[in-house]
């Protein structure tokens, strides 16, 4: 949430300050052993400062919240590591955590077989030099080894390296290099792979829908605009009951009994509405409207404040709020942000007017707490997303105008059967005062073609 308030800033004001904190910050994590050198994709922390030693594990919302960061990196600088760094994180998302109904997995474990018998942190990952020699070759190993820092004492534990960019490298042929990751990917793929949990959480789905959708407009990739637009399906088909109600998770297409929080709400609308900002289908417009309408009638206290379960919800001690980001956005912050995106689609007073009473708490929490707070600093004062250009251009803008979201933008019709996204159904208007007055209906979702 840092990185994206650091790039919204610089996109808003000009801040090359901010800018050049989120591009430093963003290389030194691509370079390290955080990120995945041969698969893409970040784990889910560090335990050193200088992002060498990651704890393996491998989480989706990070993913897909760094996906979206690197996206918006190339953008403001047209940066060549951003760009590839963004795409690799895009398609590590669609093959390892993709499920078969067409949703994301939760994780990836961080241990796995290290070809004993022992399950071992890191197993997976990591390579000694005589590792390397044996799948390499004695030439390209040294070019390897000096590549991605492996050497003979190690950085992880037992002489084992984490692969990461090593400084002290100097230029290497870019052909070579790319024919040695993909060998050592090759061969990696033949360890015990990882275990995965597969639990599709409502929330995280919705932050890698946007994210994809998002990756996918501005790269040209309109595969990765189909896998959010499926994985956006199976949220309406499986998570989405009759009355535009939440569930929090799902397994094997089957959803699960927890109803869903505010952050699956503001989350998923985040990513419908990111859907339809880049694929111009209004129903993805209609379906977010109705998950912020629940928002406002069943998570809204008076003044505008949020709670984290719907009022309906199993009674607590204490009803939960928290309007403070920590790995992923806040309920809060997050559904603010939504609300204040819709506003900006519809033109819908009722719901700016929510947006800006739920960032009330900003002034009192951003003082304090301002890395708690970075969710919501971004949605403080929106602004217009600049020119409209087109997704398959190579180069971003010099200034980009605005925030980071992206216009608008149709794929030219494609030949064979369409894909109907989501299945034709009938999903009536919620209970209740609605901030947009809508009254009780049911709505003909049209079949949408990508």
């Amino acid at each position: 949430m840092v990185l994206e308030f650091l790039l919204r800033h610089h996109a808003r004001t000009g801040s090359e300050g901010a800018l050049q904190m989120a591009a430093d910050t963003c290389e030194a994590m691509a370079r390290g052993g955080i990120y995945d050198q041969l698969g893409g994709g970040f784990a889910r922390y560090a335990v050193d400062r200088a992002w060498v030693v990651p704890h393996f594990e491998k989480m989706l919302y990070d993913n897909a919240l760094l996906c979206r960061v690197y996206a918006h990196l190339w953008k403001a600088t047209g940066s060549d590591l951003a760009r590839r760094v963004a795409l690799e994180t895009a398609d590590f998302l669609v093959r390892e955590l993709r499920t078969p109904e067409g949703g994301f997995a939760s994780a990836l474990d961080a241990d796995s077989d290290d070809g004993s018998g022992t399950h071992v942190e890191g197993a997976y990952y990591v390579w000694t030099p005589a590792r390397l020699t044996e799948v390499l070759g004695a030439e390209d190993a040294a070019l390897a080894a000096a590549h991605y820092g492996v050497t003979e004492d190690g950085t992880f534990e037992h002489g084992s390296s984490v692969l990461q960019l090593s400084q002290e490298a100097g230029p290497a042929d870019a052909d070579r290099i790319a024919s040695i990751a993909a060998r050592l990917l090759a061969a990696r793929e033949e360890r015990e792979r990882p275990g995965r949990d597969d639990k599709v959480v409502a929330a995280w789905n919705g932050l890698a829908i946007a994210a994809l959708a998002e990756t996918g407009a501005l790269f040209d990739r309109p595969d990765l605009v189909d896998r959010a637009t499926e994985a956006a399906d199976l949220l309406v088909r499986v998570h989405m009951d009759e009355s535009a109600r939440l569930t929090r998770t799902s397994k094997d297409g089957r959803a699960g009994t927890n109803a869903g929080v505010l952050e699956d709400y503001a989350d998923v609308a985040e990513g419908f509405l990111a859907l339809a900002a880049v694929t111009g289908e209004g129903a993805w417009l209609e379906f977010a409207g109705f998950l912020l309408d629940i928002v406002l009638d069943r998570f809204t206290a008076e003044g505008g404040a949020l709670y984290d379960t719907a009022h309906d919800a199993e009674t607590l001690i204490r009803r939960p709020q928290d309007p403070t980001d920590n790995a992923t956005p806040s309920g809060w912050t997050a559904a603010a942000g939504a609300l204040l995106s819709y506003a900006a689609h519809t033109g819908s007073e009722a719901h700016r007017a929510a947006a800006e009473a739920a960032l009330g708490v900003v002034k009192a929490l951003g003082p304090r707490a301002p890395a708690s707070s970075a969710g919501a600093w971004p949605s403080r004062r929106p602004s217009s997303t600049g020119p409209a250009r087109s997704p398959s251009s190579a180069t971003p803008p010099t200034r980009p105008s605005g925030s980071c979201a992206v216009r608008p933008w149709r794929r030219p019709p494609r030949s064979g059967p369409r894909h109907r996204s989501p299945r034709r159904r009938g999903v009536p208007a919620p209970e209740g005062p609605s901030a947009r007055g809508r009254v009780a209906r049911r709505v003909r979702v049209p079949s949408l073609h990508l």
